[in-house]
Formats: structure tokens, sequence, C-alpha cells
């Protein structure tokens, strides 16, 4: 199973009027992450930022000259989230804008049945919240003491932790044979072999002699029923 957890910072509110400026990407095979990443920052052609915006993610529009618009980085995109499942913290608000840009493309928009919502998912998990990335974060005791703003790859890189806790925890994304994982993606995750050693020696007994002549004593004292008698060495 392919999921792409994204995150973008955007020049304002209003995903009809603002742009994109950053898109982060972190790719994970079966929850666990690959290493592979897309990450631009986005001229907004023209489109003034927001200075609460601004505040917030920290980007300037003098940071953006010479980047590339949304056009330009659009195929490259689309190919990296190919048949990927979109995991997003108020997913509503990222794909509002991710559409929006496809739109002016005349790029199909992404349907809704290829995007999770951590945030939902958050809700129904922990329903008197808060249920921030920087509260989930806390939650899980993940460490986000360098994020001192928004970044749409830190975000990222955040949230692949956090979605692996919302899902089940870290034991989720233990994969013992990742052999189907490489199917899908050849540069993925390498299988994990684990060969079990037998002792050369068996270690000794825990308990003396006498501890089981008591133990067996005990026994002998709880009827011809109990269930000890099960677990009887004799």
């Amino acid at each position: 199973m392919r999921e792409i957890i994204f995150d973008t910072e955007t020049t304002g509110l209003d995903a009809r009027e603002d742009r994109i400026i950053e898109l982060g990407c972190i790719e994970m095979v079966n929850r666990f992450p690959t290493g592979r990443t897309f990450h631009h920052y986005i001229n907004p052609q023209g489109r003034a930022i927001n200075v609460d915006a601004q505040a917030v993610h920290g980007i300037s529009a003098e940071h953006l000259v010479g980047k590339p618009g949304f056009a330009e980085i659009a195929e490259e995109f689309l190919a990296f989230i190919d048949g990927a499942k979109l995991v997003a913290h108020n997913a509503g608000f990222d794909m509002g804008f991710i559409n929006a840009e496809f739109a002016r493309l005349g790029h199909p928009a992404v349907g809704q049945e290829w995007v999770v919502d951590t945030l939902a998912l958050a809700r129904r998990k922990h329903p008197m919240g808060p249920n921030s990335l920087d509260a989930l974060c806390r939650r899980y005791g993940i460490d986000n003491a360098h994020r001192t703003k928004h970044g749409a790859l830190l975000d990222s890189e955040l949230l692949a932790e956090v979605y692996i806790e919302l899902v089940g925890g870290k034991q989720a994304a233990l994969i013992l044979d990742t052999a189907s994982a490489g199917g899908q993606n050849g540069d993925a995750v390498e299988a994990a072999h684990i060969t079990v050693i037998a002792r050369p020696t068996p270690l000794p007994p825990r308990l003396s002699e006498a501890e089981r002549a008591a133990h067996a004593a005990m026994v002998e004292t709880l009827g011809e029923k109990a269930l000890w008698r099960t677990f009887s060495t004799e």
C-alpha cells in the first residue's frame, strides 16, 4: 500500500484566488517511510502573500523569485502521487488548493476517495482534543522542537510519524516481510530477514528442587479436578 503524506503552504486562505507557494511530500509503503520525497517552493505568479499567512510559514515574495510556477512542477508531482493515497492534516484545505491549481491547468480534480484526513482520524480517536499537528506531536512524544514556523516538508515528516500512531502505533510500521512493498515500488524497502539462533547450552532452571517439591505438595491439596494438575510435570 503506497501513501503520500503531504502539506502545502499558501499565499492565503482562499483556494479560488490564493496560490500554493510550497509543496512537500513523503512517500510511505505499507506505513513505512521509503526515503523518497517531493519538495518545491513555487512562484505564486503575481499573487501577493497575505501578511498573516507569511507570519505562519515565514515565506516571503523575495524567497520565491525565480522559483517555478505550479504548471512547471505539475507533471513531476502527478508522477510522484500516481496510484497513491494522499494523506494530509485538515486535508480539505490542502486538497482545495491542489485541485484549484489542477483546474487552472485543465487537469481533473483528485477524487475524495484518494484522500485521508488525519484531522478527522484524530478527532475520532481523541474526541476531547486538542488535535492540531503540534498537539498530536506532544501527545505521541514526537520531537518537534526544531519547528519554529510551518514548512511543508517538515510538517509532512512530522505528520508521517503522527499518522503511524493514529492508525495503530509504531507496531503498524514494523515490516518483517516487505516483498510486496518492493513489488509496488522498486526502491522502496528492502526485506528484513530475521534468523533465530538456538542457544548452544540451555539456560539452567530457575526453580530449585525444593521449590518444585513445595509446589507439587500444594497442588496435591487442591483436589483431583484442580487445573494445576493439567500442568503437572509428573
